[in-house]
């Protein structure tokens, strides 16, 4: 069974017991997470389609841990005009992993 969600801005296809990594949302390590937004439902090889969410579909997972993400530099220069800016970004993550995905249609 698989599943595409949509959170953050982004698009994930999932199947249950599968770790992802998505943007930081709200809620502790540990707790249930419902993503409501489902886009595409596979299921034994056919496949439902949402325009643009399924009806009554929904993905359930697990927090796992909040963390940051590595270290990135953004460095901008500009030749022969003495311009150096130097800074460091740390992107916020959810690590969740999928327990089940629901359709209530059947």
């Amino acid at each position: 069974m698989l599943a595409v969600i949509k959170t953050g801005g982004k698009q994930y296809l999932v199947s249950p017991e599968q770790k992802i990594k998505i943007e930081k949302i709200e809620g502790e390590e540990g707790k249930e997470v419902e993503f409501g937004e489902v886009l595409l439902l596979e299921k034994n090889k056919q496949l439902i389609i949402g325009a643009p969410f399924v009806e009554k579909a929904k993905v359930i997972g697990k927090i796992l841990k909040q963390a940051k993400g590595p270290k990135l530099i953004v460095f901008k220069y500009k030749p022969k005009k003495r311009f150096r800016r130097k800074k460091g970004h740390r992107q916020l993550f959810t690590e969740v992993e999928i327990l089940k995905i629901e359709n209530k249609d059947e």
